[in-house]
């Protein structure tokens, strides 16, 4: 298997450190590929219609994209514990925390915009103040929802690959006012995983 990649993107990494969780990256061939809404990449469009990493290329089969699908397909890949729980509590609960990291990405990305990337003309105050609350209310909301002591799912590595890209693009900091989920985080980042996956390069737009 191929798994178009991007050195800087927390959606690419989390599905990497799953891939890493769940001993199948030796199966994997990982090829990094520059992708921006402004710089079109012909390779990651002809297979992923959105232009986006990751996209996980399978042989005689067809591409699979986004990160969430290409974890779920990780995850059946495997004999061990789940990922992502099959029922009950425990599935709703992982895959909210997922829905919640994939949230802050997205604002984060979001924000860069309106901080970094877009000119400085047309930059608006307002949007980069909201995406900043949405950031804050759900560190706010982690500190209280992270669980240190919960079996390992798929929630708790999209939230660390999130915060972990959250830290190295330098945006509001949630260590700040948030031990519980700092120390949560400080102890997740020691994983194999994680080391194996480290955050590199910038945007080319």
């Amino acid at each position: 298997m191929k798994l178009l990649y991007q050195t800087h993107s927390p959606y690419a990494r989390k599905a990497l450190v799953v891939a890493h969780e769940v001993g199948i990256a030796p199966r994997l061939e990982v090829i990094h590929q520059e992708t921006s809404p402004t710089a079109k990449n012909p390779e990651v469009f002809a297979r992923n219609p959105l232009g986006k990493v990751p996209v996980l290329l399978r042989e005689g089969a067809s591409p699979l994209f986004d990160s969430d699908v290409i974890c779920a397909y990780f995850d059946s890949l495997h004999d061990g514990p789940r990922l992502i729980p099959a029922s009950g509590e425990a599935r709703w609960n992982a895959l909210r925390l997922q829905a919640a990291a994939q949230g802050i990405a997205d604002a984060g990305i979001a924000l860069r915009w309106e901080t970094v990337r877009r000119p400085v003309e047309l930059r608006y105050a307002p949007l980069r103040d909201g995406y900043i609350e949405k950031l804050r209310t759900t560190y706010d909301w982690l500190e209280n929802e992270i669980a240190p002591d919960e079996p390992l799912h798929v929630g708790h590595i999209a939230m660390a690959t999130a915060l972990s890209w959250i830290a190295f693009r330098e945006l509001p900091d949630f260590r700040t006012g948030h031990p519980r989920l700092t120390e949560w985080f400080d102890a997740f980042e020691q994983r194999a995983s994680m080391r194996a996956t480290p955050l590199h390069g910038e945007t080319h737009d």
